[in-house]
């Protein structure tokens, strides 16, 4: 399992004028190529009389599915260099559908490939970047004597606190980078004397914004 990544943050829109031709970048996270082929669908619909509507996507840890289509566009000019924008800012699980309608006034191959690009660089800054981090969520027991020096220091590390549970005995859940986790024991076991009693749970994805 990967341990972190780059994605998108919200499924995001940005549009963009070049010679009288307009150019709207859709862009989404998409964790399955289904995924990917309904929201290029949905785009394509709601863009029915669209002169194009082109489209790529990268899915996958190691990029394991990559599509891209000119839709009508010569061929290389645009599904292409959007792919290669999603390559370049490191994106993963990422589909983008650039839908222009024609102005009038022919781009020529270098014109349509800057086009395509630069419409998904917006696109993509419109929905935003996202690191995906693997946090394992710790689970930390402790009396209530401890609680005040383990919750005050537990606050000013780098590591989230998610919730405290209050009952016989004080259960504090932290989420910390699967990567850190003996990092983390080795503290928490400073921090009480060993007197904690440890354990981790389900690892989860958390994001920050980039």
């Amino acid at each position: 399992m990967r341990m972190d990544y780059k994605t998108v943050k919200q499924q995001g829109e940005a549009e963009i004028l070049i010679n009288k031709s307009r150019f709207i970048a859709s862009v989404k996270r998409t964790e399955t190529e289904q995924e990917a082929l309904e929201f290029i669908q949905e785009i394509k619909q709601k863009h029915a009389s669209a002169t194009h509507n082109c489209s790529a996507y990268l899915i996958g840890e190691h990029d394991n599915i990559q599509k891209a289509n000119d839709d009508g566009e010569p061929s290389g000019t645009a599904g292409f260099p959007m792919l290669e924008v999603l390559k370049k800012q490191g994106l993963k699980d990422t589909t983008v559908v650039v839908t222009r309608y024609f102005g009038g006034i022919k781009l020529g191959g270098g014109g349509l490939i800057r086009a395509y690009g630069r419409s998904t660089t917006e696109g993509v800054a419109a929905a935003g970047i996202v690191e995906r981090v693997l946090h394992s969520s710790m689970i930390v027991t402790v009396d209530y004597t401890a609680l005040g020096k383990v919750e005050n220091e537990v606050r000013q590390s780098e590591w989230p606190l998610d919730r405290i549970e209050y009952g016989e005995l004080v259960t504090l859940y932290i989420f910390v980078p699967t990567s850190e986790v003996e990092q983390f024991q080795g503290w928490i076991a400073d921090l009480t004397n060993g007197q904690a009693e440890l354990s981790e749970d389900e690892p989860k994805f958390l994001e920050f914004s980039v």
